[in-house]
Formats: C-alpha cells, sequence, structure tokens
C-alpha cells in the first residue's frame, strides 16, 4: 500500500514543481486503479456480511459497479472481469435475479480468458443458474470447468464447494449413488482444508439422502 502512496506523491512533485502535466494524468490513472481495487474489496466484504447475516446491504452494489466503471475506463480487461463478475453475483445471489446475472457473468468468464480465478467463479455461478433453470447437463459442465480451474490454482474449497451443486444436481436427477459418493469426497475435501461453512453446506445436501 505504500508503494503507490510514495509514488502518487512523486508524480505530484513532477506535476507542481516541474510542471510535468503528463504526470497529472499518469497520477490520476493509478489512482483510478487503486481506487477500483479498494471498491471491490470493501464489496467483498460486504457480501461476506450478507452470507453470514442475510440482510442485503446495496452499498455492495454500488461498489462493485464503481470499480467496474473505473477498470472499464482504463481498458483493464482483467479488473473489468472480476468487477463484472461481483455485480453479476451481487443479483444473483443477494437478489436471486438470474436474468440480470447471467448475461454479466458470461461475459465476465469471456473478459477472463487468461485469469483462472475470475473464470471459474464466473463458471460456477453460471452453473447455479443453469441448475436454478433446470439445465442440469450445462450446469453440471460449468462446474465441472470450475472445479478443474479451482484445482489448478488450488483453490481446494472452492472444490468442495462446486461439488455441493453437483451433489444437488445428482439429486434433482435421481441419482443417489453419486450424490452419495459426491457428498463423502466433498465433506473429506472441506474438513481437511478447514472450510467448516462448506462442510456445513455438504451436511445439509446429505441428510436430503435420508
Amino acid at each position: 500500500m505504500s508503494e503507490w502512496i510514495e509514488r502518487s506523491k512523486r508524480l505530484y512533485e513532477r506535476a507542481v514543481y516541474a510542471g510535468d502535466e503528463g504526470a497529472l494524468s499518469e497520477s490520476a490513472r493509478e489512482l483510478d486503479a487503486v481506487e477500483a481495487a479498494l471498491a471491490l474489496a470493501r464489496g467483498r466484504v460486504l457480501h461476506v456480511r450478507f452470507l453470514d447475516e442475510r440482510r442485503p446491504d446495496p452499498a455492495a452494489l454500488a461498489l462493485f459497479e464503481r470499480a467496474l466503471s473505473l477498470y472499464q475506463a482504463l481498458g483493464d480487461a482483467r479488473g473489468e472481469a472480476a468487477a463484472l463478475f461481483w455485480v453479476g453475483c451481487y443479483h444473483q445471489v443477494v437478489e436471486g435475479d438470474h436474468d440480470t446475472a447471467v448475461p454479466l457473468l458470461e461475459r465476465s468468464r469471456d473478459l477472463a480468458d487468461g485469469d483462472t480465478d475470475i473464470r471459474a467463479e464466473a463458471l460456477r455461478h453460471l452453473g447455479i443458474a443453469d441448475h436454478a433453470a433446470g439445465r442440469y447437463d450445462s450446469a453440471k459442465r460449468n462446474l465441472e470447468e470450475s472445479s478443474r480451474l479451482r484445482r489448478e490454482i488450488g483453490l481446494l474449497p472452492g472444490v468442495a464447494a462446486n461439488m455441493v451443486g453437483l451433489i444437488h444436481i445428482a439429486l434433482a436427477e435421481g441419482r443417489r449413488d453419486d450424490a452419495l459418493d459426491l457428498a463423502e469426497r466433498a465433506r473429506a475435501i472441506a474438513v481437511e482444508c478447514g472450510a467448516e461453512r462448506v462442510v456445513a453446506f455438504v451436511d445439509e445436501a446429505r441428510a436430503q439422502l435420508g
């Protein structure tokens, strides 16, 4: 954090003492990038609070949309992909609005072609939307691809979370044995990772199997 503060100060000094107008533009762009990253970080904190308390906070959406606007103006495709994901996630998870969320998630997935983390997130939530719409084959493909990418980056709690979705799909399709196998494997991964929230989700899904 101190690096950008010092750099901003140096750019200010170049502008005010040397009359370097280019330094002003450079400083503005760097500060916009910092503001965008901070907006995403603050929005993510509010999202976790929503998961804990189930009380929507529109400030989260405003933060995600601010980040999106800044990244688009900066021409930062990676940042734009991340912000698009979070705007879509808000509409889907907080508001239950898949129709609004899906185009945003699809755009995020496409922009994040070289960003494994964001692409995995977008695919997961597209899988959730497919599941909600009864498109089970597409839901499985998206969740499985998301899991492959999450394994690639070592995000094993995320793999277990995706498996919870696959359990519910197996249940919907009447594949009880597959659902049991998924539940056992997902729980083992989540326990090993200390992902207690995911363990609870697995146990909730497992309870539906009797």
